[in-house]
């Protein structure tokens, strides 16, 4: 087997030394990277090649130029294990304990260098012998690739080759090629000992450089330490250097007073002498004094440098057992600082009145160090430079005024971070009332959880209803900025009428900021619902309801709840209990749709009695009509229209529109619709006239065909509200962009019926409301009602839903006017023919073409433009909502009147023709149409005259006649067919 340059190695060797034993394979061999030939193609080594030796006849070519690696060659040829290149490692060797930094060594198996064959001391002269051209030279040692450490040493296999215990053959002249030569070692007999000793040394260098670092510093602070003991013995030498003199000149200025008896030398020898003893004490205590200063100056600075040595000095032992990472004390210390200052309010302040007492301390020892007086002078001056700093303007001496100025610049940072402090804590405590983390302290007013677009109406009422006690509290509490709430409630255009809004942020799901805004003293609370989805909204306010029942003081009002759904309203009552109150949103403007879409003119007349600008529904006890019968009870009022009774002994049950017969008890309530609470009061009964009136029944219900634009997520509930209300034959067409089947579905999981409906036949119709070429596929000259719903889809975004409805209203009314031309009264709608006689009603079905359109808005801002268009009649969802809630918010029994008035059965709130209470031109009072309206079992609440614009509602002069034509319409509660 040939070497890499093509000779065999048995043919170069020399025959008179023996054939040496393999070697046991190590784990790395010596190889030498070169970037002409590639070794190894990886990616992630440079490529490397083996550096074989060359005899002293020429190579050829093709084994001279380059030499690859074989494992093959590694494991056989055990005298290759050393290469080098003469040519560029001149002069250079390799080490016995090097270690290959170049050729990992898990990518094949390789060979180490050849150790040297120990031979025995009276083998030395052979050493000396030249050895054959072809013997190998030891290879040249990478030390530019090498660390330093693991250079050689003294007494190394490289030293030994230089010294001549291990010879080495240098390469032929002629063998300089690119591959360089293999360099083979002599199997010199050296001592064990002096191997071993070599790579010991090379193993313990790093240590020894170490413990030299360390002795160094060692002496170095020995050093320093002799140099500050010795400078303290200077200067106490020095201060007894300055005893002696004056002592010795107290002596001369005695002998020079020569007219002075011996007896008065004496005494004036005993006197100077202690005056002297005690200059000699003043003089010690100032040196002591100097001395204190001066070691207090130096020590945080020693302390700051060698803090972190003086753990390690004492756990030494403990650090040689257990080698962890522990913190240093540096880091440790500033971390108790930091906690310190983090958990204690007035650290900071302790930490100042620290600084400056120790400032006067310290500033007054070096004042008495430095000057001729007393330390407590000295500390008074200290105190003084502290206060004010231009009081050491009149010091006299270098010292003084150096230590002056010292403490006077202490005392102006003190004083820079006591402004800084005291500025700190004055903005703090003003961001914190800005951002609203103060508590708010009142009783009996009304608090507002959330926040939400009907937060504007809702304050609006709410400052309406207080106007009668002078204004009221209603305190906010919202996941909002402070500073956004003010500003954003400070841009509504009304005023407050002296009803203070605070605002406060925090979340209401947690009890602190509950506590924060007196939840326990308000005597109602209002969760708004968020504007987000439905099912998330009515999440939140469950546990809004949850954290309220928490609170340990308890509630003293009632708990108004705003929720989205109303399959949800069951389980925010079973968790409330009985101080919860739900208005449901979609559900109250779903019936309120309704009802306005089958009695044109209603939502005007819901915002008048909603709302408290005009009339509103008020429950108050009068014991002086405890045995009338309701029909005098009914006209005891002046200023007020009964409309039903709170039955005490059916447990406060509310019952509207009760029997004339019905004769009041001990603990009933009636009641009213008035102004407000304090404006009526029963009165004497006034005279009425019971003559003679049309007496008309109603006319029989006709089918009608209603149009439904859009999907709403309780449009179950509406059907079943229709199907309460039509008459049978009626068609309710559903036009939206849900597909017919998923209609069906979504109707079915919601509780409908389908094929129970009796009085109305549903028409599906796929489409985009806001589209015109879908929207004229359609009847839309037929329908009686068209009622714009907001659409599941944008029902998160008030804007846009508000931006469909009306993008949709306004095709609506141009397909109409170009359909029937305003001149075209021939389709007039069924419904008419029962209300032939009233103007007003006949101009509402009419004003939009034939059909009553009803759309759904949600923004108040958009009112405005809802009224140019003229459409018959709108909803105004979010301030009705609002007005609801405030309404049951002063009183939650109103809620049960409300419920009863929007649901599809029991008593409702009608119009009806003038036709069924007069004749045309009658002239009567309205307390003579309330007693007709008996005859009937209704009762009368208001009239709309037919040249009037808005419905008047519990009329002020019921006692004047008025005269009446049929063109006019009443507003009555009356019992649902």
């Amino acid at each position: 087997m040939s070497d890499s340059n093509g000779v065999s190695p048995d043919t170069n060797r020399n025959p008179s030394i023996p054939l040496p034993e393999r070697r046991p394979l190590l784990k790395k061999s010596r190889t030498i990277a070169d970037s002409s030939t590639a070794h190894f193609p990886g990616p992630l080594f440079p490529a490397v090649r083996r550096v074989s030796a060359s005899d002293d006849s020429p190579a050829p070519a093709s084994t001279s130029s380059t030499s690859t690696w074989s494992p093959r060659r590694s494991f056989d040829s055990s005298d290759s294990s050393s290469t080098s290149t003469s040519d560029t490692f001149p002069g250079q060797t390799f080490g016995f304990a090097d270690r290959d930094y170049v050729y990992p060594s898990f990518l094949g198996p390789n060979t180490t260098r050849n150790r040297a064959t120990v031979v025995k001391p009276s083998a030395s002269k052979s050493l000396r012998k030249q050895p054959p051209a072809s013997s190998p030279s030891p290879s040249p040692v990478r030390r530019a690739s090498m660390p330093r450490n693991l250079a050689p040493a003294e007494g190394s296999d490289v030293e030994l080759v230089r010294t001549g215990l291990i010879r080495s053959n240098s390469p032929a002249p002629g063998s300089g090629s690119r591959s360089g030569s293999v360099v083979k070692p002599v199997p010199a007999q050296v001592p064990v000992s002096s191997l071993t000793s070599s790579s010991n040394l090379l193993i313990s260098s790093a240590p020894a450089r170490k413990t030299a670092r360390i002795r160094s510093s060692l002496i170095f602070k020995l050093l320093v330490l002799l140099c500050f003991v010795f400078g303290c013995y200077a200067i106490t030498l020095r201060n007894e250097v300055t005893k002696l003199q004056e002592k010795n000149s107290n002596l001369l200025r005695i002998c020079r007073n020569k007219d002075i008896s011996n007896d008065e030398n004496t005494d004036i020898l005993k006197q100077e002498s202690e005056d002297s003893f005690v200059y000699s004490g003043k003089t010690d205590s100032r040196t002591v004094a100097l001395y204190t200063v001066v070691i207090t100056l130096i020590t945080p600075f020693v302390l700051y440098k060698y803090l972190d040595v003086l753990p390690r000095i004492k756990n030494i032992s403990k650090r040689s057992k257990n080698n962890k990472e522990e913190v240093p004390l540096k880091k440790r210390i500033a971390y108790m600082v930091d906690v310190c200052f983090s958990i204690y309010p007035y650290a900071k302040l302790l930490a100042l009145l620290f600084a400056t007492i120790f400032l006067i301390a310290f500033g007054g020892l070096a004042l008495y160090a430095v000057s001729d007086g007393s330390l407590a002078e000295s500390l008074w001056l200290s105190w003084t430079f502290v206060a004010d700093s231009g009081n050491h303007a009149d010091r006299v001496g270098t010292g003084p005024r150096i230590v002056s100025v010292s403490i006077s610049s202490g005392g102006m940072l003190i004083f820079a971070m006591m402004l800084g402090l005291v500025s700190d804590a004055i903005s703090e405590k003003v961001d914190s009332l800005r951002k609203g983390k103060s508590e708010v302290i009142e009783s009996d007013h009304i608090l507002v959880l959330g926040w939400s677009d009907k937060l504007g109406s809702l304050l609006k009422q709410l400052a309406i209803a207080n106007k009668s006690i002078g204004g009221g509290v209603v305190v906010v509490l919202a996941e909002r900025d402070k500073e956004e709430m003010e500003m954003d409630i400070a841009k509504l255009e009304f005023s407050f009428m002296g009803t203070s809004v605070i605002c406060r942020s925090g979340s209401p799901l947690i009890l602190a900021d509950l506590k924060k805004v007196s939840v326990s003293k308000a005597r109602a609370i209002i969760v708004l619902a968020a504007d987000e989805n439905a099912d998330q909204s009515d999440a939140r306010a469950l546990r809004v309801v949850l954290s309220l029942t928490g609170v340990k003081e308890g509630l003293r009002g009632h708990v108004v709840v705003e929720m989205s759904d109303l399959d949800n309203e069951p389980l925010v009552k079973l968790v409330g209990g009985e101080l919860i109150e739900t208005v449901v949103a979609h559900d109250v403007i779903g019936r309120l749709m309704i009802q306005c879409a089958l009695q044109p003119g209603l939502a005007q007349i819901w915002e008048d009695i909603l709302g408290f600008e005009n009339a509103e529904f008020y429950i108050k006890r009068w014991p002086q009509l405890d045995g009338l019968r309701f029909e005098d009870v009914l006209i005891s009022f002046p200023d007020a229209i009964p409309c039903g009774v709170k039955v005490a002994s059916e447990g406060g049950k509310i019952n509207i529109n009760p029997n004339d017969e019905y004769i009041l008890k001990e603990g009933d309530e009636i009641l009213v619709i008035a102004e407000d609470d304090d404006t009526y009061s029963p009165g004497p009964l006034p005279e009425v006239q019971r003559g003679l009136f049309p007496k008309k029944v109603d006319p029989p219900k006709f089918p009608e065909k209603i149009l439904f634009c859009g999907w709403r997520r309780d449009i179950d509930d509406m059907i079943m509200v229709l199907e309460a209300f039509l008459a049978p034959g009626s068609e309710l067409w559903m036009f939206n962009e849900v597909v017919e089947k998923e209609r069906e579905k979504k109707l079915v999981d919601g509780g409908l019926d389908i094929s129970g409906l009796v009085n109305i036949k549903l028409v599906h119709r796929v489409g985009n409301a806001v589209i015109k070429k879908h929207l004229e596929t359609l009847p839309l000259e037929t329908f009686d009602s068209i009622l714009i719903l907001a659409d599941e889809s944008v029902e998160d975004s008030i804007v846009h839903s508000d931006s469909r409805s009306l993008a949709t209203l306004l095709l609506i009314r141009d397909i109409q006017s170009k359909r029937l031309p305003s001149n075209d009264t021939s389709s007039m709608p069924l419904r008419v023919s029962s209300f032939s006689h009233s103007s007003w009603i006949r101009e509402m079905q009419q004003a939009s073409n034939k059909s009553i359109i009803i759309s759904e808005i949600l923004d108040s801002r958009t009112r405005n433009l809802v009224s140019v268009t003229k459409i018959s009649d709108y909803v105004l969802s979010n301030e009705l909502v609002s007005m609801a809630l405030a309404m049951v918010a002063e009183d939650k029994q109103i809620n049960r009147v409300l419920e009863e008035l929007f649901a599809e059965e029991g008593n409702e709130m009608c119009i009806k023709p003038a036709e069924f209470y007069v004749y045309d031109q009658e002239e009567v009072c309205f307390y003579d149409i309330m007693i007709r309206g008996r005859e009937r079992h209704e009762i009368v609440i208001g009239y709309r005259l037919a040249t009037a614009e808005r419905a008047i509602i519990n009329p002020v002069d019921k006692d004047k006649l008025v005269k009446w034509s049929l063109g006019d319409v009443f507003v009555v509660i009356a019992l649902g067919e």
